[in-house]
């Protein structure tokens, strides 16, 4: 969908230099836009290739506009996200342009599903008893929503997810493909005379809060008896797997292939690298940050907000690192 430029300026409260009815259509590096796409740079050093490029319009920090700059600025000083919004924007319009509210031929509805307007439901879906659906949400090609499950307004369930029954999912959450929500945690009791494994109860539930993004492949358990939360915000990369009964505060982040125990709590704004690894009823607190492939142990705390933790056992960056250099020098010794 395209938008003017003062229109994009206005909502994304920029200061437009130049044109502002010059309409764009999508977003682009500098090195592959057209006419219709927008830019951005960060540093005023980009700037001028990004004014060379073949795009519409360039969103900037503010700077010494360039005399006789060619191309409409978008002053901002968070340029990246100002980026961020406005492909939002121009998304969002396109959804809004395109076909809407059908239910593909192959889909397989029971006849308790609610559907609000404009729902879309793809080929060969399957949408059990009792389903809710928000206005504007998608499910994709070959999902399969289980009975009871809510799932709110303008979410985008991408191709192939499942979502078991007990599981609600607040609004604009996307799930990429694969995903696979509310699915049994793994918990178990052990017969001590016979040395045999007994499933323990798994029929809690779980929450997905609104604006929550989910990647593809990723595994999130329902809760034992209570409850797993996932809440506003959160981010959370591919391969992801988070064990039942965790609580995820609010904006944390997640990468890929990160794998999280029963019982586990993080709190709001804390960013987990990739391939991290934390035992059940450990709490990792707010702002906290896990370097890549660190390991947290079992009902180990983790508190201060902004500081960074490396290794196995996960310690304090600086510790870390003081601890490896005096590795370095003993292994240098012999």
């Amino acid at each position: 969908m395209k938008r003017s430029l003062e229109e994009l300026a206005n909502a994304l409260g920029c200061r437009l230099v130049g044109d502002g009815h010059l309409a764009v259509s999508g977003v682009a590096s500098i090195e592959s836009a057209s006419s219709h796409d927008l830019v951005f740079v960060e540093d005023e050093k980009f700037l001028s290739a990004a004014l060379q490029s073949k795009a519409c319009a360039v969103i900037a920090p503010e700077v010494a506009v360039p005399a006789g700059a060619g191309l409409p600025l978008l002053i901002t000083d968070h340029p990246k996200l100002a980026f961020a919004r406005a492909a939002r924007m121009l998304r969002e319009g396109l959804q809004v342009e395109a076909e809407s509210g059908s239910v593909h031929s192959t889909a397989v509805m029971h006849p308790s599903a609610s559907l609000e307007s404009g729902v879309a439901v793809d080929a060969h879906a399957v949408i059990g008893a009792r389903v809710q659906i928000g206005a504007g949400s998608r499910v994709g090609a070959g999902c399969v929503i289980g009975a009871g499950v809510k799932v709110g307004a303008a979410c985008e369930i991408y191709p192939n997810v499942s979502i078991y029954s007990n599981t609600t999912i607040g609004d604009r959450v996307i799930v990429h493909a694969g995903a696979v929500l509310g699915s049994d945690g793994f918990g178990y009791v052990q017969d001590r005379k016979t040395g045999s494994y007994e499933k323990f109860p798994q029929v809690g539930r779980l929450v997905i809060e609104d604006d929550v993004e989910i990647g593809a492949n990723a595994t999130i358990d329902r809760g034992a008896l209570d409850e797993t939360r996932i809440r506003r915000g959160a981010k959370i990369d591919n391969l992801v797997h988070i064990g039942h009964n965790c609580q995820i505060g609010e904006d944390v982040v997640i990468a890929a292939q990160t794998g999280l125990s029963g019982s586990i709590t993080i709190e709001k704004s804390a960013v987990l690298g990739g391939q991290v690894g934390i035992g059940e009823h450990a709490h990792v607190g707010e702002g906290v940050m896990l370097g890549g492939q660190a390991g947290v142990l079992p009902n180990k705390i983790l508190q201060g907000k902004g500081i960074a933790f490396w290794g196995t056992p996960a310690q304090p960056l600086r510790q870390y690192l003081r601890q490896l250099a005096t590795l370095a020098r003993l292994v240098k010794k012999d």
